[in-house]
């Protein structure tokens, strides 16, 4: 289906965006991968240089977009988004949600292009409603440490709808609930990389809160599907992708001692401003509409994760996080 299909991913670099890449390298479709580099890692994406239907550049979207030639499918997946990036470097945050999405909907609308708008369940903020289904609005402070992010997406959301029914641009917009799986970066401040991180380091591991606040974790294959067939299908509003099987962060560490074999113990610490107390995606218009279902389970998914952590050089697993100059 994607043959002679040329396809611009923006955020290519990033742990979503190599494997959206891979997706579509493999499909057929020539593939631009667009990325500033600010979070992502070119060697996500290095196995795919050199060949004919792939090609890398170097830009931040915020600045105007120009693409030759004809584009039939863009994939918007540019932003920070783990709790250390975007709290070190919220105004980038902001303006790839807002600047970096005005822009990549304007290069679809000059294209006659389908974008596909990579959206979060973090515009449920901390619910109010559970399981979270697309028609719940949310319960989010705009001006909270996590605001930056939130906002970016919901504003996101919504210029992206303004441009369906005022321009008539071809729009989709996924709602990613928490994904994991190699490429990942250790030290980006979520639970899974964080707690194995921490396990391959033989430090304790740390849960912020009593540990009863729950999430949905889905793997990056699971994701990757769900997302291409949305994009292939004609439905225009928000769609939930993510994996409905809900577990404590308590009970998510202790899987992963039990998985690592670490001789470590789990520690408490003061649970964030505005940390979501639970996350679980009512998937029902994933399932009726793209015929969609996780096929995964948690327990093979963080065996292939955790295997891949562990074949990284040791220095990977204490690499810092990069610091970042606010603009």
């Amino acid at each position: 289906m994607m043959k002679n299909k040329t396809v611009l991913i923006t955020g290519a670099a990033g742990f979503l965006g190599s494997h959206l890449c891979d997706r579509f390298v493999s499909e057929g479709a020539t593939v631009i991968a667009m990325d500033n580099l600010i979070t992502g890692d070119e060697k996500n994406i290095e196995h795919l240089k050199g060949l004919p239907n792939f090609s890398f550049v170097l830009h931040d979207i915020t600045k105007h977009i120009t693409i030759d030639g004809p584009l039939d499918y863009i994939l918007h997946f540019a932003s920070p988004a783990s709790p250390i990036d975007y709290l070190k470097i919220p105004i980038q945050t902001l303006k790839v949600g807002a600047l970096g999405t005005h822009n990549c909907l304007g290069l679809a609308k000059d294209k006659g292009a389908r974008i596909l708008v990579a959206s979060t369940s973090e515009v449920y903020g901390d619910p109010l409603v559970h399981p979270q289904p697309e028609s719940y609005w949310g319960n989010v402070n705009p001006v909270g440490p996590r605001g930056v992010y939130d906002e970016a997406k919901r504003f996101m959301e919504s210029i992206t709808r303004a441009y369906h029914t005022f321009h008539g641009v071809e729009t989709r917009i996924v709602r990613i609930f928490n994904t994991y799986g190699p490429r990942m970066r250790l030290n980006d401040g979520r639970a899974l990389p964080a707690f194995i991180g921490q396990a391959l380091r033989g430090e304790d591991l740390t849960v912020f809160g009593d540990g009863s606040q729950t999430r949905s974790f889905c793997y990056v294959s699971d994701l990757i599907e769900g997302i291409y067939r949305l994009l292939l299908s004609d439905y225009s509003m928000p769609v939930n992708i993510g994996n409905p099987h809900e577990i404590s962060l308590k009970d998510f560490a202790e899987e992963v001692l039990k998985l690592t074999d670490a001789t470590v113990k789990i520690i408490y610490k003061p649970l964030p401003i505005d940390d979501p107390k639970q996350r679980q995606p009512d998937i029902t218009k994933a399932a009726e509409l793209l015929g969609w279902a996780p096929t995964v389970s948690r327990a093979e998914g963080l065996q292939k994760t955790y295997d891949y952590f562990k074949s990284l050089p040791p220095s990977e697993w204490t690499k810092l996080p990069k610091e970042f100059i606010s603009k």
